[in-house]
């Protein structure tokens, strides 16, 4: 008995090293596996970025096939969640686009998502939009429809980072916002045609035309491209008026004037050239490097049983199918192909000298989405006038800004971050 205790004792005392060896080992291996593949280990922590729930949960690109998909084409699915901010988290929702500030009641607007035919589009990440971002200058540069989504995206944006309200005119048309934690710098550049215009006098009073210089740049934009590294260009809705056109210095036609002895062109011809004097001026600037230029086409007005002076209204709360579309999206798509032509052109041209162009081609999601506009619940100073025209935010206008991320992300080659 003696002998056998002298013999457990001496195994135990032996066998001591070989445990604490094997203990070790396995921390080793449990620690390399943890680090080579993290996308076996599930944890859901605080402000981490969405993805859609049939994605895979990775820090790694998506699949080259996704890259390639058409993100413009799909329809509207019935969306749960809703909106990542409402319009009472978001502070900097103009009063004009306060939609429920205004009485609108119906809220099904907000529960539609858009889902492209062959791929998903990720819910907006705002961390992931200021890591691509950080340290970059982004410039709106258009119409009030334009200023529309950068207060889209700012309301986005503030969920992750509250904004510093830099800079703001007189007239509150030219904005500047700064997000100080990633350095990305935000402006609004107010052009109604993106060339040079003035209004029109007759017999020394002025009308609601426009004297429009197609071949001459607005200066209340042209100047600052150098400073921007992310310019996104959009007008149309100027253009849809009585308006005189100039080229050379020379009338050459007009919009909707009716006069006997002036060409009656129409707005296809102006968008087209205003866009292309735009895109070449981005072409030709000898002090802008590294610009990516983007289109955001025609956002369409959905008037119906009238126009905005003659009673016309927008009281839809559902979207509408593809199928639904009337005439095949009719001169908004006209003017849609018109600015797709003359970015394709500026981008065949800027691939010689190093220059990006890319689209966010809203027109055929919005065509689907009458149910979006303010109508008549904004700050209305002519009572019973609708707004068909904007969005409400928050709103079916958010999806532009999943656009510019993805289009962003494609760019830059950076990966969504997993939830």
């Amino acid at each position: 008995m003696l002998l056998f205790r002298q013999q457990e004792k001496i195994f135990i005392l032996l066998s001591r090293p070989l445990l604490l060896i094997c203990s070790v080992c396995f921390t080793i291996l449990l620690i390399f596996y943890a680090l080579r593949a993290p996308d076996s280990i599930n944890f859901t922590a605080k402000n981490v970025g969405y993805v859609p729930s049939n994605s895979s949960s990775s820090l790694h690109p998506p699949a080259k096939e996704d890259e390639k998909c058409n993100l413009f084409k799909g329809r509207w699915i019935w969306d749960e969640k809703g909106p990542l901010y409402t319009n009472f988290s978001c502070k900097t929702i103009p009063d004009k686009k306060n939609c429920f500030l205004h009485e609108r009641m119906d809220k099904d607007f907000l529960h539609w998502r858009w889902k492209p035919d062959e791929c998903e589009l990720p819910v907006f990440d705002p961390r992931s939009f200021l890591s691509i971002a950080r340290g970059k200058t982004m410039a709106f540069i258009g119409d009030s429809v334009s200023r529309n989504q950068m207060e889209s995206l700012l309301c986005l944006l503030s969920t992750e980072e509250t904004p510093k309200d830099v800079y703001k005119d007189a007239k509150d048309r030219f904005r500047t916002w700064h997000f100080p934690h990633y350095n990305f710098t935000m402006m609004s550049l107010w052009s109604r045609f993106l060339v040079t215009s003035s209004q029109t006098i007759v017999n020394g009073s002025v009308t609601g035309g426009f004297d429009v210089h197609l071949d001459k740049v607005d200066d209340n934009w042209a100047p600052k491209l150098p400073v921007v590294d992310y310019a996104i260009f959009s007008d149309a809705q100027w253009f849809l008026r009585q308006n005189y056109l100039y080229e050379g210095g020379n009338l050459i036609g007009c919009i909707y004037c009716q006069e006997p002895n002036v060409t009656d062109l129409g707005p296809g011809l102006a968008i087209q050239r205003a866009f292309r004097t735009a895109f070449k001026y981005i072409n030709d600037c000898k002090n802008c490097f590294g610009i990516l230029t983007l289109l955001r086409t025609i956002s369409p007005s959905q008037f119906e049983n009238g126009t905005w002076k003659t009673g016309g209204s927008c009281v839809r709360t559902s979207p509408l199918a593809p199928e639904e579309i009337q005439d095949a999206g009719g001169a908004d798509m006209e003017y849609r192909n018109i600015q797709m032509a003359e970015i394709e052109s500026a981008r065949k041209r800027g691939e010689k000298i190093g220059n990006r162009f890319d689209v966010l081609d809203v027109t055929g999601a919005m065509l689907m989405r009458p149910d979006g506009h303010p109508g008549l619940h904004w700050r209305n100073k002519k009572k019973g006038y609708s707004d068909c025209v904007h969005w409400c935010l928050p709103g079916p206008i958010d999806v532009w800004n999943e656009f510019l991320l993805e289009v962003l992300r494609r760019q830059s080659h950076f990966p969504l971050r997993s939830r």
